[in-house]
């Protein structure tokens, strides 16, 4: 792999990669998932961020909630969830989340949100309601993937009691990058801290975190990234694609082929991350379960999980 992805650009959305391209499920299954949330009027990430697998995933009947609204006070430069005036949190919320989870016959759960820099606990009470609304109507593990809370440690102390059997937050990019995806307010120091506050609270809690890669970043940068988040007690790695959403959206510097991202993945396990998914559709809560389940095994290893990805019937070799 060479040491800068060299792709450069921001082509139109039918110039993508072959294994870039993939068919869209149809189905019942996917109907039923996309009613559901309908009729709980709950939000979903996979829909509010436009995620390129959100159709395979409706028609699994799982999908990865959004709690707090659908409404965010940042404006990350990567991100297409609306930006606005914000409403209090809804205190029904958590139930219609548990409501939706037993439905879809969830037995792992993500819960994400929106970035809340207008409450004071930037939504952690609201977390912690929505675990245990979860835990009582369908006893399903829990992942949770909240904001930064703006620095706030008693934000995440909050939530780590509330004893979730994953928490994971997405560093998102490198440390070069961070302002111009993540915003002027996010702060890599603090992301790196959060997980080491994390493990004192919590020694036991399983840690995870995602990157978004094609923004520019190096392959040094990665892998320094790696050590930094390793350093901080992560053990959970995901590495996707970046895909632009929407035209107000940062652009696409390079596409990253499969096998850089298979090798960036060895390179991970090696390491010592206990997890890694890696491919061009992976994303921070996809195909979770498969990630967390292996800690449960009598026979517990280190390894890299294979994250099931249709691929085209021939892929490039560059």
């Amino acid at each position: 792999m060479s040491e800068t992805f060299s792709t450069a650009g921001s082509p139109p959305r039918a110039s993508l990669p072959r294994w870039l391209k993939r068919n869209i499920p149809k189905g019942d299954a996917s109907r039923f998932t996309a009613r559901l949330i309908d009729e709980l009027s709950l939000v979903t990430v996979c829909e509010e961020a436009k995620c390129p697998n959100r159709m395979e995933c409706y028609s699994h009947r799982t999908a990865t909630f959004m709690i707090l609204g659908d409404v965010c006070t940042r404006r990350c430069g990567f991100c297409s969830v609306a930006k606005g005036k914000t409403r209090p949190p809804d205190p029904d919320e958590p139930r219609r989340v548990a409501e939706a989870a037993w439905r879809l016959g969830l037995r792992h759960v993500v819960i994400t949100c929106v970035t809340r820099d207008d409450l004071p606990d930037g939504g952690a009470e609201q977390f912690v309601r929505t675990i245990a609304a979860v835990r009582q109507r369908c006893g399903a593990t829990v992942e949770v993937l909240p904001s930064d809370f703006a620095g706030n440690g008693a934000a995440v102390d909050r939530v780590v009691d509330a004893a979730p059997e994953v928490y994971n937050h997405n560093t998102e990019t490198v440390p070069r990058l961070y302002r111009a995806v993540r915003g002027r307010k996010a702060d890599y120091r603090w992301t790196l801290e959060m997980f080491r506050r994390i493990k004192r609270r919590n020694p036991a809690m399983r840690t995870k975190s995602g990157l978004m890669l094609g923004l520019g970043e190096t392959r040094g940068e990665l892998l320094d990234t790696f050590a930094d988040l390793l350093e901080a007690g992560v053990e959970m790695l995901t590495l996707g694609q970046y895909l632009q959403p929407s035209p107000e959206c940062l652009p696409v510097a390079c596409f990253v082929t499969p096998q850089e991202f298979d090798e960036l993945g060895r390179l991970a396990r090696t390491m010592g991350f206990r997890r890694v998914a890696s491919g061009p559709f992976v994303r921070s809560s996809y195909h979770a379960r498969d990630m967390v389940a292996p800690f449960n095994d009598a026979a517990e290893g280190m390894g890299e999980v294979t994250v099931a990805v249709p691929q085209p019937s021939s892929c490039p070799t560059t």
